[in-house]
């Protein structure tokens, strides 16, 4: 059986982070309904989180979103018309969470690191084709008449470019990291805080002297592949540690002797995280422009045309007066400025950290690296798109079940399999037992078909379902690029020297972020049932 171990880069995310996700006792709340106390065995043993607190992931920046001009700060510039920019349009976003830098060379050296520790590309050729292809494409630095194969053998992996966005790296590796990352970020956090074996106890002999030591691995014990949040969810990664939820459901055994029932954390307990993913195009506009350092009484001050204030691209503050506020190419063949006053200090990428971050506290929302969104590319929107979250990609999916044992079915790497939506309405359960689908105009792909020319995309156009859109120019552009309504768009299996990206994940409930100072309305609470 393979060994699996998360490898010790975790430490980075920091423990402190984690007291937001929750973690607390559940309160003994009563059904406003029924009377019944939750949390109680002898009611049934039903279960409610009643001081749930929610807060980001590691690497991740609360936005508060709201509405806004997508495209609206859009401004045509020599060489440039507006056709390279989003359709104006008025749209709300719903607060969400996202990276506060690009994804650095370091944090993919820690992907590939997994990847080659949890499956050894000697044992098998799928090991090996796992391992090569999650490789970022280093050729992306050639160019038939620059020397740039410093670049090549390089960048990647010297630690004088360990900061530096990762780079050669496409749409589909790049959603594959956020679905890596997902997975790692949850299992850290189960057993940091004792729900999961603790990585301490991990390598401890098992019992009694000489016994054999517990397996070092990210797997459960007994499994021989590593954790993953929805075959947990599923509970078919078994592994109680020793702050593992008690079981309060009817029948429920104890899991040694003299010890309490325990089981798996449920979605309901509020410990999981929501999957990390890349931004929708309206996602990442939205922060970048960074509105709510203008904003009082819902009323915009000052209009952006980059994620800072002003027409300029220097720094109007006293002791950075006239330094460049981004990474981008001044002109043909000016990357940096002149020796002994360089402008943006950097050739090609720089830190992820360069610079000052927005109004959001995000880093290089303009310049550095391009970055990948969700968004399948067209080149307009139309009047049919959504006006709250609008995003153009859907691609339904559900899991496929063992229909005997409702278990998720799994592919070699241990993730679930997915299949294709079939209905997009709740089967009736004789249609579900039959395999019928109920009656419903149903599309699970949306991607295209409204376009008029249809038919003719990816035929006389370079335009397909495959195309995906990335924003904010790079170190390789000129500032027209940095305006965050621009847009462009690559193949989602090709990638470049100067695109990257950064995650996001949901944010569940209020849209409001802080509360503190701002008017509320105030509800009385529900005066309990008693029984007369």
């Amino acid at each position: 059986m393979n060994r699996f171990y998360l490898n010790t880069l975790i430490a980075v995310f920091g423990i402190g982070i984690l007291s937001s996700c929750g973690g607390s006792k559940k309160g003994s709340a009563v059904s406003e309904k029924t009377g019944y106390a939750y949390n109680k065995k002898e009611n049934g043993g039903f279960e409610v989180k009643k001081n749930f607190k929610r807060g980001p992931g590691p690497g991740l920046i609360e936005i508060e979103g709201g509405e806004f001009i997508m495209g609206g700060s859009a401004v045509e510039t020599p060489g440039q018309d507006l056709s390279s920019y989003n359709y104006k349009r008025q749209v709300t976003v719903s607060s969400f969470y996202m990276d506060e830098t690009e994804v650095s060379n370091t944090d993919w050296l820690e992907y590939l690191h997994w990847i080659k520790t949890n499956f050894p590309t000697g044992a098998s050729a799928e090991n090996a084709e796992y391992y090569y292809s999650s490789l970022p494409d280093t050729l992306v630095w050639r160019r038939p008449l620059s020397y740039n194969e410093p670049y090549v053998n390089n960048y990647l992996r010297h630690p004088a470019y360990q900061d530096y966005p990762v780079v050669g790296v496409s749409w589909v590796q790049a959603a594959d990291y956020c679905e890596w990352r997902t997975d790692r970020v949850n299992e850290f956090i189960l057993r940091q805080k004792g729900i999961m074996t603790t990585f301490r106890d991990l390598g401890k002999p098992a019992s009694g002297k000489g016994a054999a030591t517990t397996t070092t691995t990210t797997a459960a014990a007994g499994s021989t592949t590593p954790f993953n949040t929805e075959l947990y969810l599923n509970g078919q990664n078994k592994d109680l540690g020793k702050k593992a939820p008690i079981d309060l459901s009817a029948g429920a055994k104890a899991t040694g002797k003299g010890k309490a029932p325990q089981r798996n954390v449920r979605l309901e307990d509020g410990e999981i995280l929501q999957p990390y993913r890349l931004p929708t195009e309206a996602e990442w506009e939205y922060a970048a422009l960074g509105l709510i350092g203008n904003t009082q009484y819902a009323n915009i001050n000052e209009k952006k045309i980059y994620p800072w204030n002003g027409l300029g691209i220097t720094s109007p503050r006293k002791s950075t007066r006239g330094m460049i506020l981004a990474n981008f190419k001044r002109g043909k063949g000016d990357y940096m400025g002149v020796g002994g006053s360089l402008n943006d200090k950097g050739s090609i990428t720089s830190s992820v950290k360069s610079f000052v971050p927005n109004d959001f506290g995000l880093y290089n929302m303009a310049g550095n690296v391009s970055e990948w969104v969700a968004d399948v590319y067209r080149p307009s929107t139309f009047e049919a798109t959504e006006g709250l979250n609008p995003f153009r990609g859907n691609e339904y999916q559900d899991k496929e079940r063992d229909a005997k044992t409702s278990e998720l079915k799994k592919d070699s790497r241990g993730t679930p399999v997915m299949t294709a939506a079939k209905t997009g309405v709740k089967q009736t359960w004789a249609q579900l037992q039959a395999g019928q689908l109920p009656d419903s105009n149903y599309r699970a792909d949306q991607r295209g078909y409204r376009d008029e020319q249809t038919n003719l995309y990816g035929v006389i156009t370079l335009v397909n379902d495959k195309s995906r859109v990335f924003k904010g120019g790079s170190w390789n552009d000129q500032a027209m690029w940095l305006n965050p309504a621009a847009r462009r768009f690559m193949q989602e299996d090709e990638s470049a020297a100067d695109i990257g990206f950064r995650c996001a994940m949901t944010m569940l409930g209020a849209s409001e972020v802080k509360s503190a100072g701002k008017p509320q309305f105030r509800n009385k609470p529900t005066k309990p049932f008693k029984v007369k």
